[in-house]
């Protein structure tokens, strides 16, 4: 018997219990739809992560004091180290730590920052914002932020600031432009920049020796965090091993009484893209479940499919058929019925995921394909294939029976 006659009979098989097979291919195209939009959806985080790191300067490390808090806050320059105030009196950054960390080859620049809140004043408005405190000497080269107006720090500067995108545009009744006077705590202090919306959209950002001077209990030569950046992306795990041993040995502590903690934007970047990848694996071996459910459907369906072609079957073999063409037939058969089910729960699919990554609030970078807001072609080739088969594998024990029916125990079948 040809594929082609195989094929018609399996269609007609199909057309000729609609409401059974409908039924079973409804739980193909819950399953699919539910796995492949699970895996858009994981590939729209990962794909967020990385546009949220794209700009990010990978080669920055940055000690903050205490281990206890082992993270960084990732303030100004995408990388450039947020940190506490300089304030804590048992395991504060000091200059000495600076002076420790010199002889470490791999480090191209490095410099304390500090931070803390300040009551920053515009037309009248007062409001509470955070200032960083830079060291101007270096921070032009940590920091590769992008600006709307005005420039970067400059080492001659002192109560000047750059300010974000919110603070300069929508945080005061009138906008903030480039020369115009604020005032924290009490000190003028001109705005010389003003970043692109999207670049650390709050922050005010000054030259360190003017932010002692507006931050409450900040001190000369103590630091919030010291932000470290290194020549190569390569060196930077060797790199942070050397600093944890050095600052191990320059402020006589071991392991068990730490007081620091060592971070660098690679490990974040990397941390945070194995969970997304770990979350999606778990939430898609759950959608996988409904696959299950609807590989045992198709079984049932197949089984009563030859129930019912019983006496067919016993007349297609008294006219010749071998028990391969009837196995071919059933097969196919329940292939069609994962096909189908596959290629509606692709489309459901790329509904859902077209509606709900939107919805979610993901940040796609600008390198994003079209695949970052739907399914891309590999997910929905493998989609229509996985369905297809498992429709195979649950079609050939019920195929199988078929084909081993005898003749006259089939035609005599009431």
């Amino acid at each position: 018997m040809r594929y082609k006659t195989s094929l018609k009979l399996a269609t007609n098989i199909l057309l000729h219990s609609k409401i059974r097979s409908w039924l079973t291919i409804i739980g193909i195209v819950i399953g699919v739809a539910s796995v492949v939009s699970i895996v858009a959806l994981g590939d729209a985080m990962t794909e967020s992560v990385e546009s949220s790191f794209e700009d990010m300067d990978l080669t920055i490390i940055t000690v903050t004091p205490g281990y206890s808090g082992a993270q960084s806050s990732m303030g100004p320059g995408r990388g450039g180290g947020g940190g506490t105030t300089a304030t804590i009196d048992e395991d504060e950054l000091t200059d000495k730590d600076i002076m420790a960390l010199r002889s470490i080859e791999e480090i191209e620049y490095m410099y304390g920052q500090i931070s803390g809140k300040a009551d920053v004043e515009f037309t009248g408005e007062t409001a509470s914002l955070s200032v960083t405190g830079v060291d101007t000497q270096v921070w032009k080269y940590t920091s590769n932020m992008d600006y709307d107006s005005g420039r970067a720090l400059e080492p001659s500067d002192k109560y000047v600031a750059v300010i974000g995108y919110n603070v300069a545009n929508e945080l005061f009744d009138q906008p903030i432009g480039v020369n115009r006077v604020i005032t924290i705590e009490d000190r003028s202090v001109r705005v010389v920049g003003i970043l692109e919306d999207g670049e650390s959209n709050n922050a005010v950002i000054m030259p360190i020796d003017a932010a002692i001077n507006v931050i409450e209990d900040a001190e000369k030569d103590v630091y919030g965090s010291i932000v470290i950046k290194v020549e190569d992306e390569e060196v930077v795990e060797s790199a942070v091993e050397e600093i944890e041993s050095t600052l191990l040995i320059s402020r006589h502590v071991d392991e068990k009484d730490r007081d620091f903690s060592v971070t660098d934007s690679k490990s974040q970047m990397d941390g945070v893209s194995d969970m997304v990848s770990s979350m999606t694996f778990f939430l898609g071996a759950i959608a996988g479940v409904s696959l299950l459910v609807g590989a045992v459907g198709i079984a049932n369906t197949m089984f009563t499919s030859v129930m019912e072609k019983t006496k067919e079957i016993g007349t297609m073999k008294a006219i010749g058929a071998k028990n391969r063409d009837i196995m071919m037939i059933f097969v196919m058969n329940s292939a069609l019925v994962g096909f189908v089910g596959g290629f509606l729960g692709i489309v459901l699919g790329e509904i859902v995921s077209r509606v709900v990554i939107p919805m979610s609030g993901l940040q796609i970078g600008r390198t994003a394909t079209s695949s970052a807001t739907g399914l891309s072609p590999e997910l929905m080739i493998l989609g229509i294939g996985l369905a297809m088969l498992i429709g195979v594998i649950s079609g050939v024990i019920p195929a199988y029976s078929a084909s081993k029916m005898k003749p006259v125990d089939a035609l005599r079948y009431e």
